[in-house]
């Protein structure tokens, strides 16, 4: 028998209504109480308490743990990639079901994050598939598969082709400002994924956008805390399906990253070794901490710490140990279990107990593709194991690591003493209980008829799209060029020549033969680390346009013809020399070209704001700290700006 269980309650979850679930079964047979029936998880033939849904998720969490072995706790706390074939980390359109199998049999692991990208109907089988082969485990417990964010509208990207709908990116949510929009949007992602078999998302973020090039900042809702705030809480609320705590028909959420992440040094990201500190040099944690308060107002089920070190912090006289989050017990028991009163699970980011090899430090040599195998995260812990990081980890709060499959390495450090039985105990009470909660161990199954039947949805596509055109920021309208009139003709710089002819328009070579211009451009970027895996992903460096610039050569090549400009804001551009030039300035999150078109002849308002200020200059940027939210010199456009 498991040790016994002492730890505090978890987070609220609705009561399991009295009435009869449906079960889904591939593996177990049926028990038959009167007119009710079970699922024989452990196969014994008998209903033991744990397989009982009449019982609260605590009381079946806590039978379930104390029949155990350590290897299964182990297991239960470790948030494996789900392989694809020739892909460690997923991306594929089929499960490698040998591999995975083996981290669910052996290493008794069922929590995946899917990375797969395939039709709706394809992806709830390969779901089954993983939930078939956990129910002929032992014990029958259900995979949780999580999900990063893949409702984001992008440029050229086929909207309809895994079946998500696509808004703006969680900046242009933050655009509109709409708290019950910001309900509505993620309680449409939540009913996408749970008809998908997916039951846990990994977001939202409520880390602040304080440093402006930073590469991240795509993914935040601004650098607004108290509209962050806002949006977080109702984003949590529609994914959760209320604010009372999980029920069956939630999927849980992942608020990230606690707590500091956007203070990146800078600008560069800690998923790098370059990147490893956010700045807090004379600076505290309060504006960073409170958008997740609103994430505990919705009685968020999942935090997940920043990968990095708080550089120099001293938070209410308190200096704060330099290790990353996921070591570090000041920021997870002291503030966020104890200050805070969390009592949900705290999930890692991922790779943090793997080693950062020499390629992970210097980068890739010239020739070579920078490829994920060189990739671990143990920041201000390198030089321990990986045991000893587990144990660290453990001993700071964390309850389940992500990216890993490694619960050998937790058995051990219990065999060696470093970690006590019944700290697993805890972790696994938590994740277990959220797992009863949304109704995994009655039925983890999905129909994939009926999930290509209701995905892509065009109803939910359409609210998507309203969305993107709501999210548009006009920043500049010098001339009264808009609403455009059909027949005029245009000259398109990163625009769809049939999205402007379906619109109406005649479309000219030259712009001196237009009526006006249309311009396509994104935030600058530089890219100075492409021989690191993320630093060939990520937009690093200045946000200044420079001269050879295509986009603001577009802008320039215009001449006299009236220039119509919006650009991709990923991070807050300067835009200094297009807003000089263009007649008509928009800023934008994520828009495709037919609501663009839309949007330009509609005749309807604009009414979002910008969730971060615009800097003036490149100098006012690099005179700003990391730390701190709207800090720059004579901004272009502050926060909150936009014209109506």
């Amino acid at each position: 028998m498991a040790n016994a269980i002492t730890l505090a309650l978890a987070i609220p979850f609705t009561a399991l209504a009295a009435d009869q679930p449906t079960l889904g079964a591939r593996g177990s047979d049926i028990i038959k109480q009167g007119s009710l029936t079970f699922k024989d998880l452990n196969k014994d033939g008998a209903l033991t308490p744990y397989e009982d849904w009449r019982l609260s998720p605590r009381q079946r969490a806590e039978d379930l743990v104390s029949r155990m072995t350590i290897a299964e706790k182990a297991g239960v706390m470790m948030h494996g990639s789900a392989p694809a074939p020739g892909s460690v980390i997923g991306r594929g359109e089929v499960y490698d079901l040998p591999a995975v199998r083996a981290m669910i049999v052996d290493d008794k692991v069922n929590t995946f994050i899917t990375r797969l990208t395939t039709s709706p109907a394809s992806l709830a089988e390969q779901n089954n598939q993983l939930q078939a082969i956990a129910e002929k485990t032992r014990l029958g417990i259900p995979v949780t598969i999580s999900l990063d964010p893949r409702n984001t509208y992008e440029y050229g990207a086929n909207a309809d082709s895994d079946g998500f709908s696509k808004w703006p990116e969680a900046l242009g949510i933050a655009a509109i400002g709409d708290e019950a929009r910001t309900v509505r949007y993620a309680d449409i992602i939540r009913q996408e994924y749970r008809a998908l078999g997916i039951t846990q998302a990994l977001s939202p973020m409520a880390d602040i956008a304080s440093e402006p090039r930073w590469s991240r900042v795509t993914g935040t809702f601004g650098d607004d805390p108290e509209l962050i705030k806002r949006m977080v809480r109702g984003y949590i609320t529609g994914m959760q399906n209320g604010r009372a705590g999980l029920n069956a028909d939630s999927v849980s959420a992942v608020v990230k990253h606690w707590v500091g992440y956007g203070a990146a040094e800078k600008g560069y990201d800690s998923h790098n070794s370059y990147g490893k500190y956010a700045d807090f040099t004379d600076r505290g944690l309060d504006d960073h901490i409170l958008p997740f308060t609103g994430a505990f107002e919705a009685n968020v089920a999942g935090v997940m710490p920043t990968y990095s070190i708080l550089k120099d912090l001293k938070h209410n006289g308190v200096e704060v140990e330099q290790v990353g989050g996921g070591f570090n017990s000041f920021l997870l028991q002291d503030l966020l279990r104890g200050k805070y009163h969390y009592r949900g699970v705290i999930i890692s980011d991922w790779l943090i107990t793997d080693d950062c090899n020499e390629k992970c430090i210097n980068g890739h040599p010239a020739g070579e593709e920078p490829d994920p195998s060189s990739l671990g995260m143990p920041w201000g812990v390198e030089k321990l194991s990986k045991v000893e990081r587990f144990a660290k980890a453990l001993d700071a709060g964390i309850d389940q690591f992500g990216g890993v499959a490694d619960s050998a390495l937790v058995v051990q450090a219990v065999t060696e003493g470093r970690i006590k039985e019944a700290r697993l105990d805890e972790s696994a009470v938590r994740i277990l209980e959220q797992k009863f909660a949304l109704g995994l161990f009655e039925n983890p199954y999905v129909d994939p008829a009926a999930a290509a039947k209701k995905l892509p949805s065009a109803g939910w596509q359409a609210e998507a799209d309203r969305a993107q055109r709501d999210a548009l920021v006009l920043l500049e309208k010098k001339a009264p060029l808009l609403p455009l009139k059909k027949g005029q003709k245009v000259w398109l710089h990163n625009i769809s020549p049939a999205a402007a002819q379906e619109a109406g328009f005649i479309v000219v070579d030259k712009p001196e033969a237009a009526d006006v211009a249309l311009v396509r451009a994104v935030a600058p970027y530089e890219q100075p680390h492409k021989n690191y895996f993320f630093g060939a992903q990520y937009h690093e460096g200045s946000l200044a346009f420079s001269d050879d610039n295509p986009d603001l050569q577009a802008v320039r090549a215009a001449g006299k013809t009236p220039v119509i400009a919006t650009v991709w804001l990923d991070r807050p551009a300067v835009l200094t020399p297009i807003a000089g030039k263009a007649s008509v300035l928009i800023g934008n999150f994520g828009v495709s070209d037919a609501v663009l078109f839309g949007a330009l002849t509609d005749g309807k308002p604009f009414t979002a704001k910008l969730p971060f200020e615009l800097p003036s200059s490149m100098a006012s940027v690099l005179k700003q700290h990391p730390a701190s939210p709207q800090d720059s010199e004579k901004p272009l456009y502050p926060t909150g700006y936009g014209l109506q």
